[in-house]
Protein backbone atom coordinates (compact mmCIF):
# COMPACT_ATOMS: atom_id res chain seq x y z
CA UNK A 1 0.00 0.00 0.00
CA UNK A 2 0.99 3.78 -1.10
CA UNK A 3 1.15 6.90 1.11
CA UNK A 4 -2.28 8.55 0.79
CA UNK A 5 -4.10 11.14 1.97
CA UNK A 6 -8.03 10.25 2.57
CA UNK A 7 -10.07 13.91 2.70
CA UNK A 8 -13.78 13.66 1.98
CA UNK A 9 -16.01 16.44 3.15
CA UNK A 10 -19.24 15.90 2.02
CA UNK A 11 -21.94 14.91 4.47
CA UNK A 12 -24.76 12.37 3.54
CA UNK A 13 -27.90 12.08 4.91
CA UNK A 14 -29.57 8.87 4.32
CA UNK A 15 -32.91 7.35 4.62
CA UNK A 16 -36.55 7.93 3.86
CA UNK A 17 -37.95 11.12 3.99
CA UNK A 18 -34.88 12.89 4.19
CA UNK A 19 -35.82 15.92 1.64
CA UNK A 20 -37.18 17.79 4.23
CA UNK A 21 -33.46 18.40 5.74
CA UNK A 22 -32.85 20.70 2.74
CA UNK A 23 -34.52 23.36 4.97
CA UNK A 24 -31.34 22.95 7.31
CA UNK A 25 -28.69 22.11 4.55
CA UNK A 26 -29.19 24.96 2.36
CA UNK A 27 -28.28 28.29 3.75
CA UNK A 28 -31.27 30.18 4.63
CA UNK A 29 -29.97 33.64 2.51
CA UNK A 30 -28.68 31.25 -0.35
CA UNK A 31 -29.98 31.94 -3.92
CA UNK A 32 -30.66 29.01 -5.01
CA UNK A 33 -30.41 27.06 -9.15
CA UNK A 34 -32.06 23.58 -9.15
CA UNK A 35 -30.45 21.66 -11.78
CA UNK A 36 -32.63 18.13 -13.21
CA UNK A 37 -32.99 16.21 -15.92
CA UNK A 38 -36.02 15.00 -17.63
CA UNK A 39 -39.74 15.19 -16.48
CA UNK A 40 -39.31 12.52 -13.91
CA UNK A 41 -38.38 14.45 -11.04
CA UNK A 42 -41.44 16.56 -11.68
CA UNK A 43 -43.90 13.67 -12.04
CA UNK A 44 -42.76 11.73 -9.13
CA UNK A 45 -43.35 14.66 -6.82
CA UNK A 46 -39.27 14.78 -5.76
CA UNK A 47 -39.25 18.38 -7.14
CA UNK A 48 -42.40 19.16 -5.18
CA UNK A 49 -40.38 18.07 -1.86
CA UNK A 50 -37.67 19.82 -2.73
CA UNK A 51 -39.50 22.91 -3.55
CA UNK A 52 -41.52 22.77 0.08
CA UNK A 53 -38.23 21.85 2.02
CA UNK A 54 -36.35 25.15 0.21
CA UNK A 55 -39.00 27.33 1.97
CA UNK A 56 -38.99 30.76 1.14
CA UNK A 57 -35.84 30.69 -0.82
CA UNK A 58 -35.14 32.33 -3.99
CA UNK A 59 -34.95 29.43 -6.14
CA UNK A 60 -35.11 29.30 -9.84
CA UNK A 61 -34.49 26.62 -11.72
CA UNK A 62 -32.98 24.57 -14.92
CA UNK A 63 -34.06 21.05 -16.48
CA UNK A 64 -32.78 19.22 -19.51
CA UNK A 65 -29.34 17.96 -18.35
CA UNK A 66 -28.89 14.73 -20.86
CA UNK A 67 -27.77 11.19 -19.59
CA UNK A 68 -24.72 12.35 -20.87
CA UNK A 69 -24.31 15.80 -19.50
CA UNK A 70 -23.09 18.11 -22.99
CA UNK A 71 -21.24 21.06 -22.62
CA UNK A 72 -23.36 22.91 -24.16
CA UNK A 73 -26.52 22.42 -22.08
CA UNK A 74 -24.41 23.15 -19.29
CA UNK A 75 -23.42 26.48 -20.14
CA UNK A 76 -26.69 27.89 -20.55
CA UNK A 77 -27.16 26.60 -16.84
CA UNK A 78 -23.66 29.01 -16.40
CA UNK A 79 -25.52 31.89 -18.22
CA UNK A 80 -28.35 31.45 -15.71
CA UNK A 81 -26.55 31.53 -12.89
CA UNK A 82 -24.39 34.34 -13.79
CA UNK A 83 -27.21 36.68 -14.70
CA UNK A 84 -29.21 36.15 -11.96
CA UNK A 85 -26.24 36.30 -9.29
CA UNK A 86 -27.07 32.29 -8.50
CA UNK A 87 -24.80 31.51 -5.28
CA UNK A 88 -25.54 27.77 -4.10
CA UNK A 89 -26.66 25.00 -6.75
CA UNK A 90 -28.97 21.99 -5.83
CA UNK A 91 -28.81 18.89 -8.28
CA UNK A 92 -31.67 16.49 -8.01
CA UNK A 93 -31.21 13.37 -10.29
CA UNK A 94 -28.95 10.91 -10.87
CA UNK A 95 -24.68 11.01 -11.75
CA UNK A 96 -25.35 12.93 -14.70
CA UNK A 97 -27.09 15.88 -13.29
CA UNK A 98 -24.73 15.91 -10.66
CA UNK A 99 -21.79 15.39 -12.71
CA UNK A 100 -22.81 18.30 -15.01
CA UNK A 101 -23.73 20.50 -11.48
CA UNK A 102 -20.38 20.14 -10.89
CA UNK A 103 -18.95 21.68 -14.03
CA UNK A 104 -21.57 24.55 -13.57
CA UNK A 105 -20.43 24.80 -9.83
CA UNK A 106 -16.74 25.35 -11.90
CA UNK A 107 -17.13 27.14 -14.80
CA UNK A 108 -19.20 30.20 -13.04
CA UNK A 109 -16.20 30.81 -11.83
CA UNK A 110 -13.94 30.07 -14.53
CA UNK A 111 -11.91 32.97 -16.06
CA UNK A 112 -11.65 32.02 -20.19
CA UNK A 113 -13.13 29.03 -22.16
CA UNK A 114 -14.60 26.75 -19.72
CA UNK A 115 -14.01 23.89 -21.95
CA UNK A 116 -10.22 24.45 -20.38
CA UNK A 117 -12.00 22.74 -17.47
CA UNK A 118 -12.08 19.68 -19.42
CA UNK A 119 -8.69 19.75 -20.98
CA UNK A 120 -6.98 20.19 -17.62
CA UNK A 121 -8.80 17.59 -16.32
CA UNK A 122 -9.80 20.05 -13.52
CA UNK A 123 -6.40 21.35 -13.03
CA UNK A 124 -7.16 25.00 -14.13
CA UNK A 125 -10.37 24.94 -11.43
CA UNK A 126 -9.57 27.70 -8.61
CA UNK A 127 -12.84 28.04 -7.18
CA UNK A 128 -16.78 26.78 -7.56
CA UNK A 129 -20.02 28.06 -6.55
CA UNK A 130 -21.05 25.40 -3.23
CA UNK A 131 -23.92 23.09 -4.12
CA UNK A 132 -25.17 19.94 -2.68
CA UNK A 133 -27.73 17.46 -4.65
CA UNK A 134 -30.39 14.87 -3.90
CA UNK A 135 -29.81 11.12 -5.32
CA UNK A 136 -32.37 9.73 -7.41
CA UNK A 137 -30.53 6.87 -9.18
CA UNK A 138 -27.48 5.33 -7.51
CA UNK A 139 -24.71 4.33 -10.20
CA UNK A 140 -22.15 6.83 -10.38
CA UNK A 141 -20.90 7.77 -6.67
CA UNK A 142 -20.58 11.35 -7.89
CA UNK A 143 -22.51 12.49 -4.76
CA UNK A 144 -20.00 11.83 -2.60
CA UNK A 145 -16.68 11.99 -4.69
CA UNK A 146 -15.22 15.26 -6.67
CA UNK A 147 -15.22 13.84 -10.11
CA UNK A 148 -17.03 14.61 -12.99
CA UNK A 149 -17.37 13.91 -17.02
CA UNK A 150 -19.13 15.70 -19.61
CA UNK A 151 -19.28 15.27 -23.05
CA UNK A 152 -18.89 18.13 -25.83
CA UNK A 153 -21.40 17.01 -28.74
CA UNK A 154 -20.17 18.70 -31.03
CA UNK A 155 -16.89 17.06 -31.21
CA UNK A 156 -17.85 13.77 -30.18
CA UNK A 157 -15.56 14.32 -27.10
CA UNK A 158 -16.46 13.11 -23.49
CA UNK A 159 -13.59 13.96 -20.86
CA UNK A 160 -13.47 13.59 -17.13
CA UNK A 161 -12.34 16.41 -14.44
CA UNK A 162 -11.85 16.41 -11.06
CA UNK A 163 -10.98 18.90 -8.24
CA UNK A 164 -11.09 19.47 -4.87
CA UNK A 165 -13.91 22.43 -5.23
CA UNK A 166 -16.24 20.47 -6.36
CA UNK A 167 -16.90 17.87 -3.76
CA UNK A 168 -20.91 18.48 -2.96
CA UNK A 169 -21.47 19.95 0.54
CA UNK A 170 -23.97 17.18 1.28
CA UNK A 171 -25.92 14.58 0.00
CA UNK A 172 -29.47 13.52 0.40
CA UNK A 173 -29.78 9.87 -0.10
CA UNK A 174 -33.73 8.60 -0.03
CA UNK A 175 -34.25 4.77 -1.22
CA UNK A 176 -37.54 5.52 -1.96
CA UNK A 177 -36.75 7.74 -5.04
CA UNK A 178 -35.76 4.77 -6.73
CA UNK A 179 -38.84 3.18 -6.41
CA UNK A 180 -39.98 4.55 -10.19
CA UNK A 181 -37.02 4.11 -12.23
CA UNK A 182 -37.47 2.46 -15.03
CA UNK A 183 -35.71 -1.66 -14.71
CA UNK A 184 -32.93 -0.04 -17.37
CA UNK A 185 -31.74 2.28 -15.35
CA UNK A 186 -31.64 0.18 -12.15
CA UNK A 187 -29.83 -2.06 -14.08
CA UNK A 188 -27.33 0.44 -15.34
CA UNK A 189 -26.71 1.48 -11.57
CA UNK A 190 -25.54 -2.16 -10.78
CA UNK A 191 -23.09 -3.04 -13.47
CA UNK A 192 -21.96 1.05 -13.01
CA UNK A 193 -20.99 0.16 -9.61
CA UNK A 194 -19.51 -3.14 -10.00
CA UNK A 195 -16.93 -2.01 -12.73
CA UNK A 196 -16.04 1.18 -10.31
CA UNK A 197 -15.48 -0.93 -7.76
CA UNK A 198 -13.38 -3.59 -10.09
CA UNK A 199 -11.57 -0.61 -11.70
CA UNK A 200 -9.67 0.14 -8.21
CA UNK A 201 -9.28 -3.38 -7.05
CA UNK A 202 -8.32 -5.76 -9.68
CA UNK A 203 -4.80 -4.43 -10.92
CA UNK A 204 -1.79 -6.33 -8.72
CA UNK A 205 -1.90 -6.72 -5.31
CA UNK A 206 0.29 -3.84 -3.20
CA UNK A 207 -0.76 -5.88 0.76
CA UNK A 208 -3.58 -3.50 0.98
CA UNK A 209 -5.89 -5.62 2.52
CA UNK A 210 -8.16 -3.72 3.83
CA UNK A 211 -8.72 -2.31 0.39
CA UNK A 212 -9.20 -5.81 -0.67
CA UNK A 213 -11.86 -7.15 1.45
CA UNK A 214 -13.68 -4.15 1.40
CA UNK A 215 -13.98 -4.43 -2.65
CA UNK A 216 -14.98 -7.76 -2.59
CA UNK A 217 -17.73 -7.31 -0.17
CA UNK A 218 -18.65 -4.28 -2.43
CA UNK A 219 -18.69 -6.87 -5.59
CA UNK A 220 -20.53 -9.63 -3.53
CA UNK A 221 -23.10 -6.91 -2.22
CA UNK A 222 -24.21 -6.37 -5.42
CA UNK A 223 -23.75 -9.91 -6.87
CA UNK A 224 -26.38 -10.54 -3.56
CA UNK A 225 -28.82 -7.98 -3.99
CA UNK A 226 -29.20 -7.71 -7.97
CA UNK A 227 -31.87 -9.98 -8.54
CA UNK A 228 -33.69 -8.50 -5.80
CA UNK A 229 -33.51 -5.23 -6.64
CA UNK A 230 -34.78 -6.16 -10.40
CA UNK A 231 -37.80 -8.12 -9.40
CA UNK A 232 -39.17 -6.09 -6.51
CA UNK A 233 -38.96 -1.91 -7.20
CA UNK A 234 -40.37 -1.06 -3.73
CA UNK A 235 -38.09 -3.31 -1.72
CA UNK A 236 -36.40 -0.85 0.72
CA UNK A 237 -33.68 -3.06 2.11
CA UNK A 238 -32.46 -4.09 -1.17
CA UNK A 239 -32.68 -0.35 -2.72
CA UNK A 240 -31.29 1.01 0.54
CA UNK A 241 -28.07 -1.48 -0.42
CA UNK A 242 -27.83 -0.28 -3.93
CA UNK A 243 -27.63 3.31 -3.00
CA UNK A 244 -25.06 2.93 -0.09
CA UNK A 245 -23.23 0.46 -2.22
CA UNK A 246 -23.06 3.18 -5.04
CA UNK A 247 -21.67 5.64 -2.96
CA UNK A 248 -19.01 3.40 -1.12
CA UNK A 249 -17.78 2.19 -4.61
CA UNK A 250 -16.50 5.53 -5.62
CA UNK A 251 -16.06 7.88 -3.01
CA UNK A 252 -12.26 7.30 -2.61
CA UNK A 253 -12.19 5.18 0.07
CA UNK A 254 -11.54 1.36 -1.50
CA UNK A 255 -9.13 3.39 -3.89
CA UNK A 256 -7.26 4.91 -1.40
CA UNK A 257 -3.17 4.25 -1.61
CA UNK A 258 -3.85 0.91 -4.39
CA UNK A 259 -3.69 1.58 -8.13
CA UNK A 260 -6.02 2.24 -9.95
CA UNK A 261 -7.02 1.04 -13.76
CA UNK A 262 -10.03 3.00 -15.39
CA UNK A 263 -8.93 1.89 -19.01
CA UNK A 264 -12.55 0.23 -19.40
CA UNK A 265 -13.75 3.68 -18.74
CA UNK A 266 -11.96 5.46 -21.17
CA UNK A 267 -12.29 3.29 -23.52
CA UNK A 268 -16.33 3.53 -23.01
CA UNK A 269 -16.23 7.31 -22.87
CA UNK A 270 -15.65 7.15 -26.73
CA UNK A 271 -18.01 4.36 -26.87
CA UNK A 272 -20.57 6.69 -25.69
CA UNK A 273 -19.66 10.18 -27.34
CA UNK A 274 -19.81 8.48 -30.83
CA UNK A 275 -22.94 5.84 -30.48
CA UNK A 276 -24.78 7.28 -27.57
CA UNK A 277 -24.77 4.11 -25.58
CA UNK A 278 -25.12 4.11 -22.29
CA UNK A 279 -22.01 4.74 -20.02
CA UNK A 280 -22.92 1.40 -17.77
CA UNK A 281 -23.41 -0.10 -21.32
CA UNK A 282 -20.09 0.41 -22.71
CA UNK A 283 -18.13 -0.45 -19.31
CA UNK A 284 -20.31 -3.88 -19.64
CA UNK A 285 -18.74 -4.21 -23.39
CA UNK A 286 -15.25 -3.55 -22.62
CA UNK A 287 -14.52 -5.16 -19.12
CA UNK A 288 -14.84 -8.70 -19.63
CA UNK A 289 -12.47 -7.97 -23.28
CA UNK A 290 -10.44 -5.86 -21.13
CA UNK A 291 -9.40 -8.54 -18.68
CA UNK A 292 -8.97 -11.72 -20.98
CA UNK A 293 -6.23 -9.16 -22.91
CA UNK A 294 -4.90 -8.23 -19.94
CA UNK A 295 -5.14 -11.38 -17.70
CA UNK A 296 -1.18 -11.56 -17.56
CA UNK A 297 -0.64 -8.66 -15.79
CA UNK A 298 -3.79 -8.75 -13.98
CA UNK A 299 -3.41 -12.44 -12.61
CA UNK A 300 -2.47 -12.47 -9.11
CA UNK A 301 -5.76 -10.53 -8.56
CA UNK A 302 -7.75 -12.13 -11.01
CA UNK A 303 -7.29 -15.36 -9.12
CA UNK A 304 -8.13 -14.00 -6.27
CA UNK A 305 -11.40 -12.05 -7.37
CA UNK A 306 -12.38 -15.46 -8.75
CA UNK A 307 -11.97 -16.86 -5.40
CA UNK A 308 -13.13 -14.71 -3.09
CA UNK A 309 -16.17 -12.99 -5.09
CA UNK A 310 -17.37 -16.00 -7.42
CA UNK A 311 -15.85 -19.09 -5.48
CA UNK A 312 -13.78 -20.38 -7.79
CA UNK A 313 -10.66 -22.17 -6.70
CA UNK A 314 -10.44 -25.42 -8.61
CA UNK A 315 -8.82 -26.11 -11.83
CA UNK A 316 -5.97 -25.04 -13.30
CA UNK A 317 -4.93 -20.80 -13.07
CA UNK A 318 -5.95 -20.48 -16.81
CA UNK A 319 -9.38 -22.06 -16.05
CA UNK A 320 -9.77 -19.95 -13.07
CA UNK A 321 -9.25 -16.77 -14.67
CA UNK A 322 -11.65 -17.97 -17.39
CA UNK A 323 -14.13 -18.63 -15.13
CA UNK A 324 -14.02 -15.79 -13.45
CA UNK A 325 -14.20 -13.55 -16.52
CA UNK A 326 -17.07 -15.72 -17.74
CA UNK A 327 -18.71 -15.19 -14.63
CA UNK A 328 -18.07 -11.74 -14.83
CA UNK A 329 -19.79 -11.30 -18.09
CA UNK A 330 -22.58 -13.80 -17.28
CA UNK A 331 -23.58 -11.75 -14.18
CA UNK A 332 -23.97 -8.95 -16.54
CA UNK A 333 -26.12 -10.48 -19.22
CA UNK A 334 -28.69 -11.44 -16.05
CA UNK A 335 -29.61 -8.02 -15.43
CA UNK A 336 -30.17 -7.31 -18.47
CA UNK A 337 -27.04 -5.98 -20.10
CA UNK A 338 -25.80 -7.06 -23.38
CA UNK A 339 -21.76 -7.35 -23.35
CA UNK A 340 -20.65 -7.61 -27.22
CA UNK A 341 -20.52 -4.62 -29.81
CA UNK A 342 -22.49 -6.83 -31.95
CA UNK A 343 -25.57 -6.07 -29.87
CA UNK A 344 -25.47 -2.88 -30.58
CA UNK A 345 -24.77 -3.22 -34.47
CA UNK A 346 -21.48 -2.48 -33.92
CA UNK A 347 -18.63 -4.09 -36.19
CA UNK A 348 -14.79 -3.73 -37.40
CA UNK A 349 -15.66 -0.28 -38.46
CA UNK A 350 -16.75 1.55 -35.19
CA UNK A 351 -13.23 -0.42 -33.57
CA UNK A 352 -11.61 2.43 -35.98
CA UNK A 353 -13.96 5.04 -35.40
CA UNK A 354 -13.13 4.81 -31.27
CA UNK A 355 -9.29 4.30 -31.65
CA UNK A 356 -9.11 7.58 -33.78
CA UNK A 357 -10.91 9.23 -30.87
CA UNK A 358 -8.67 7.59 -28.49
CA UNK A 359 -5.85 8.76 -30.30
CA UNK A 360 -7.36 12.26 -30.35
CA UNK A 361 -8.05 12.40 -27.13
CA UNK A 362 -4.26 11.15 -25.53
CA UNK A 363 -5.52 8.01 -24.24
CA UNK A 364 -2.58 5.99 -25.67
CA UNK A 365 -1.61 4.92 -22.71
CA UNK A 366 -3.97 3.52 -20.54
CA UNK A 367 -4.12 1.00 -17.11
CA UNK A 368 -2.34 0.67 -13.98
CA UNK A 369 0.52 -0.06 -16.05
CA UNK A 370 0.14 2.51 -18.74
CA UNK A 371 0.37 -0.47 -21.15
CA UNK A 372 -2.89 0.11 -22.45
CA UNK A 373 -1.94 1.22 -26.04
CA UNK A 374 -3.92 1.97 -29.43
CA UNK A 375 -2.64 -1.44 -30.14
CA UNK A 376 -4.19 -3.16 -27.01
CA UNK A 377 -7.02 -0.84 -27.24
CA UNK A 378 -7.75 -2.68 -30.79
CA UNK A 379 -7.24 -6.18 -29.59
CA UNK A 380 -9.55 -5.33 -26.66
CA UNK A 381 -12.40 -4.24 -28.98
CA UNK A 382 -12.04 -6.96 -31.26
CA UNK A 383 -12.18 -9.58 -28.14
CA UNK A 384 -15.79 -7.32 -27.45
CA UNK A 385 -17.26 -7.91 -30.58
Amino acid sequence: MQNFNFYNPTRIVFGADTIAALSDLVPPTARVLILFGGASAEKTGTLTEVRKALGQRAVQEFGGIEPNPSFETLMRAVAQVRSEKIDFLLAVGGGSVIDGTKFVAAAAHHQGDPWDIMLTGGASVSGALPFGTVLTLPATGSEMNNGSVITHKASHTKLPFSSAHVYPQFSVLDPTKTYTLPVKQVANGVVDAFVHIVEQYLTYPVQALPQDRFAEGLLQTLVEIAPQVLAEPTDYASRSNLMWTATLALNGLIGAGVPQDWATHMIGHELTALYDIDHARTLAIVLPALLHVQRDSKRAKLLQYGQRVWGISSGSDDARIDAAIAATRTFFESVGIPTRLSAYGLGAQAINDVLAQLEAHGMTALGEHGDVNLARSRTILETAL
